[in-house]
């Protein structure tokens, strides 16, 4: 094998296990806003930020120095053991904003799937409860809780042995499929009927918008009827915006979307821009369940991804990035829906702010557009219990001209796989 990122890939596949799968062939050197480059000095327009997670872009100047003032200080205490003030003023910064009813409360994690396994724990200590219900082709983590939640067999659940019980999935509506909000209401009343009666449900857990079951955007319609379902039984409603939040859909929390709220929220990934966090707020009665102890980890709010997060609120307020992801995702929706127009191929486009998907006939098809988009300089991630969905997670903070070329790109790059689908099946 020959050059540096072959030699690299030789080495990772005799060091790591296969479990440890990666898209790309190449090896990051150095990141800056929207590009990559890779060791070899080749570079890519970064279209997945991270599976969601830089909405502020790589290396944010306001991020960089936020993290390396507290650098300075302290890297590390444990919050629960000494705790400290940038902890508390954040989570009032996140009470202040999350939309819930009442007042709120905010702990911090590390992970997404953390976060969520944390609001399961609140949720069955404030309601007495043991069931929890998610929804098909949903994306919850990898942890075995959240394995259980995630509506995907493969890659996530396959070959890991018997789930944890009291999780049971209700279908999501999706137009395309056929699932009606009617049918995705009826399901859940056929949990009630068939497997747990409505009174030992903590929680009801969906995303707003689906991440890896395809960006599908939950209506407006069935989240009203979910909330009152939800009341009806004493259930609590939780939403996980660990990709939706933190302006990627046009507000900072995807939930602002809709009029009813939540009693629970989930977030991570663009929470701190690249450094580990992750939070559960919710209404303060709620989150004071559990009682003191029951909360916590010994990287929970760290340091370090605390200062980052508070830059990155500032941030996404002085550089108004919940308006350019409006302005970035009608920019994109209307280039893909002329795209609809010419290729019989694509049949759905799906969009709230930037969080946009466009799906294809085909898994190969779209596995050719991100593969020969990668040859061209353009990092795209796919998506959808079929794999037949390209997503755009593109930094919010993109230069417009860059954001222009990455579409130029991608509109040669359709049209070569549309018409010739073998073109982008040997690896970049």
């Amino acid at each position: 094998m020959n050059g540096k990122n072959a030699q690299l890939q030789q080495r990772k596949n005799a060091a790591l296990p296969r479990g440890t799968g990666n898209l790309c062939q190449w090896y990051v050197e150095r990141a800056e806003n929207a590009t990559l480059w890779d060791i070899e000095g080749r570079q890519w327009t970064d279209f997945a930020g991270g599976i969601a997670v830089l909405n502020t872009g790589h290396r944010h100047p306001r991020i960089e120095k936020a993290v390396a003032e507290q650098l300075a200080k302290f890297t590390h205490t444990a919050f629960q053991v000494t705790p400290y003030e940038s902890y508390v003023a954040l989570a009032e910064r996140i009470n202040a904003r999350v939309p819930v009813a009442g007042t709120a409360k905010t702990a911090f994690f590390s992970t997404g799937a953390e976060a969520v396994e944390n609001a399961v724990k609140i949720a069955r200590a404030a309601t007495r409860r043991h069931g929890i219900i998610t929804f098909g082709n949903a994306f919850h983590g990898r942890t075995f809780m959240t394995m259980a939640m995630t509506g995907k067999v493969a890659p996530y659940k396959r070959d890991f042995g018997p789930m944890p019980a009291s999780v049971w999935h209700a279908r999501y509506p999706n137009a395309l499929q056929g699932i009606s909000i009617d049918d995705a209401l009826n399901s859940l009343q056929d949990l009630f009927t068939q497997d747990i009666a409505p009174q030992d449900v903590a929680a009801i857990v969906l995303e707003p918008v689906q991440g890896e079951g395809g960006f599908h955007v939950a209506p407006v319609e069935f989240f009203n009827r979910l909330r009152a379902l939800a009341d009806q039984h004493g259930i609590l409603l939780i939403a996980d915006e660990v990709q939706s939040g933190f302006a990627r859909t046009g507000k900072l929390f995807a939930m602002e979307h809709y009029p009813v709220k939540v009693d629970l929220i989930t977030m991570a990934k663009s929470l701190a821009g690249g450094m580990p966090l992750s939070a559960v707020a919710g209404r303060a009665e709620v989150m004071d369940a559990p009682g003191p102890g029951g909360l916590g980890g010994t990287y929970a709010g760290n340091p370090l991804a605390i200062a980052a997060a508070h830059a990155v609120l500032d941030v996404i307020d002085e550089e108004q990035l919940c308006q350019r992801a409006v302005q970035l995702g009608e920019q994109l929706t209307g280039f893909l829906h002329h795209a609809s127009e010419k290729y019989a191929a694509i049949t759905d486009v799906r969009a709230l702010g930037s969080m946009i998907a466009v799906e294809f006939t085909e898994a190969a098809l779209a596995t050719a557009i991100q593969q020969e988009a990668m040859e061209q300089g353009l990092l795209l991630l796919t998506c959808g219990p079929k794999g037949n969905v390209i997503r755009f997670l593109y930094p919010l903070t993109i230069p417009q001209a860059q954001f222009d070329q990455a579409l130029e790109i991608l509109a040669q790059v359709m049209e070569t796989c549309v018409a010739n689908p073998q073109v982008g099946t040997v690896s970049a």
